[in-house]
């Protein structure tokens, strides 16, 4: 069995259904209208191009056939004919800028296979842009080709503000990003390109902490409905990959984000106080979080009490990154109904993190987070909820790093019911779980359910969670420290050092072991 996931005018993403993670048992071949199209598929999700507008399309995997048609299309543009170069030493931005508002509504807008010197693209709503095999949308290297966005700037027709710029969680000036959009509804930009930050051959990774402005996203999508974003290679941004930020009905398909191990800051993907997102046949290789969810700091967070709310993430493939999944640090909004399944983990830091502290805030929520049908291998942590995450520069604070019993008030978070089903994690070095609530308020709720947690034989001692004072550790099973309620059901160790789980101040712990 499978389904369509995306259909565009001239593409479609299907996934299978069934039990695989990421990778299918047995291989299998796509037909469309009794053609063989692909042959051999590995993967649950798998991509279809080159088809027609509007027509209806047969298409089979095994003895599964199922029909579909492909989006209408107002019009159909070459961006050749907008007098662009595609030789990749013209700067093309003036050009595609104005080849996507020339662009009629539900037009789509074709580059063909060329390289695309650009700075700064700005999106419009209700148009198709597909990107050719071999079209290549490259970055320019010059830090002072971007234009630089303020922060936030007031309106005059309600009590607010509009946000431009944004850094980790609070209105910060920026450099443009290189693919922008503001206020959009009805999107789609895709096809089987690639699109290049470039920032290899630029400055932007060189004393990255003390850049003026702010570097550029490779993707930003402020106030945005409905944008689907399908097929492309993101690769060698200057900052932050992908960045939904306020959006609304977002999807993110078998697409590939690729960045230097050692680039700074290069998080995959950061959806910031979005809703309904899905990220589904991803392929993640990045210099920081593979994704990372957050919901802004205290000033937005208590503003707009915005949350990031109702994510799927499946079928998706996380390499080198610092964290998997991570949530946070910048949650002041909250975090809820997080969804993630058959995906596979390998030799990141850890699998799921979850950054939070004091300071946060009372809107500061993490509730519904569900993980099943995992693999990891070499995750040197497999699971850690840290409520002590000691980045910012008040975050070495005492009030931030003590271990009393502090009052609650507007500014203390709350962490509520965490279920892992069905992992399976090799070559773990530090800790299988790492869990540290905080004394005034535990993390309400962790089940741990058919899980199983091998240890490299090899394996190195570090830190497991990023707090102050941290010990260092090897091979240590579960450290549970301030929860109300864990559950432990048929979860395997195989290799630790020492008590299979360490408790202090559990209030009910089950463990059937």
């Amino acid at each position: 069995m499978f389904e369509f996931i995306f259909v565009s005018p001239t593409s479609l993403t299907i996934e299978l259904i069934n039990k695989d993670i990421y990778y299918t048992k047995k291989e299998y071949d796509v037909y469309l209208d009794d053609k063989l199209l692909k042959k051999g598929v590995k993967t649950n999700v798998v991509s279809l191009y080159d088809l027609i507008p509007n027509r209806e399309y047969k298409v089979r995997i095994d003895d599964c056939e199922k029909k579909v048609r492909t989006k209408n299309v107002s019009c159909i543009f070459d961006i050749m004919d907008f007098g662009v170069h595609k030789n990749g030493t013209d700067d093309d931005t003036k050009a595609i800028n104005q080849a996507i508002m020339m662009t009629p509504e539900n037009g789509l807008l074709v580059f063909p296979e060329g390289v695309y010197r650009i700075t700064s693209l700005f999106l419009k709503s209700n148009i198709f842009i597909e990107l050719k095999k071999g079209a290549i949308l490259l970055a320019s290297e010059n830090v002072d080709d971007y234009p630089i966005f303020t922060g936030e700037l007031p309106r005059y027709d309600i009590d607010d503000n509009v946000q431009l710029g944004q850094w980790e969680g609070s209105p910060f000036p920026n450099k443009a990003s290189i693919i922008a959009g503001y206020w959009l509804n009805n999107v789609y930009l895709y096809g089987e390109g690639t699109i290049d930050g470039n920032a290899q051959n630029s400055t932007w990774w060189i004393n990255h902490k003390t850049h003026p402005w702010g570097r550029p996203r490779l993707l930003f999508l402020d106030g945005c409905n409905d944008v689907q974003i399908q097929g492309l290679s993101f690769q060698n941004t200057p900052c932050w990959t992908l960045h939904p930020f306020f959006s609304k009905k977002i999807g993110f398909y078998d697409i590939r984000v690729t960045n230097p191990k050692d680039s700074p800051n290069t998080d995959g993907m950061d959806p910031e106080s979005c809703d309904d997102v899905k990220i589904i046949g991803v392929i993640f290789s990045v210099g920081d979080d593979c994704i990372a969810i957050k919901s802004g700091k205290m000033y937005m967070g208590m503003k707009y009490k915005t949350p990031s709310s109702n994510f799927i993430i499946r079928n998706c493939l996380m390499k080198d990154g610092h964290g998997a999944i991570v949530l946070g640090s910048e949650m002041s909004g909250g975090i809820n109904n997080l969804q993630v399944e058959r995906c596979i983990f390998q030799n990141t830091d850890r699998g799921l993190r979850i950054k939070t502290r004091r300071g946060r805030g009372k809107y500061a929520i993490i509730d519904g987070v569900e993980f099943k049908d995992i693999i990891m291998d070499g995750v040197l942590t497999p699971l850690v909820i840290n409520m002590f995450y000691f980045c910012d520069p008040d975050g070495k604070t005492e009030y931030v790093y003590s271990k009393e019993k502090l009052p609650v008030d507007d500014r203390t978070p709350y962490l509520g019911k965490f279920t892992f089903k069905n992992i399976v994690a090799t070559n773990v070095e530090w800790a299988a779980g790492y869990f540290y609530g905080l004394p005034e308020r535990p993390i309400e709720e962790i089940n741990i359910e058919n899980c199983t947690f091998e240890y490299k034989l090899d394996a190195t001692e570090g830190c497991p969670a990023m707090m102050s004072f941290a010990e260092k550790v090897s091979k240590r099973g579960f450290s549970l420290n301030y929860v109300n309620k864990v559950s432990l059901k048929n979860v395997k160790l195989f290799g630790n050092v020492g008590e299979r789980v360490i408790i202090n101040n559990v209030e009910s712990i089950t463990d059937d072991e």
